[in-house]
């Protein structure tokens, strides 16, 4: 079976994200309760609003986007592919 990946991102308002899947499915997948630690940069909602698909097909953000994160690996935090499918809900299909 091929593994699933992430076509399209949306970042909403309230720190959740809509996410478009390669077998059709939409889901939402609620951050508000992880914006700590790593991730608790992106309690500022520009911030956050910058979610792309990184070279891995994961969901990420760099911490500072005039940094090559390439070259400065910590300037990236990511949520795997996997564990955003596992914790997220059907939207549609």
């Amino acid at each position: 079976m091929a593994r699933i990946k992430i076509e399209v991102i949306v970042p909403q308002d309230d720190y959740s994200l809509i996410i478009k899947f390669s077998n059709g499915e939409t889901r939402r997948y609620d951050m508000k309760s992880n914006l700590f630690g790593v991730f608790e940069i992106l309690k500022d909602i520009n911030k956050f609003k910058e979610a792309f698909i990184d070279e891995y097909g994961n969901i990420a953000w760099d911490r500072d986007k005039n940094v090559d994160s390439n070259i400065y690996w910590n300037n990236r935090i990511d949520s795997c592919r996997d564990d955003v499918y596992l914790d997220s809900t059907l939207e549609s299909k």
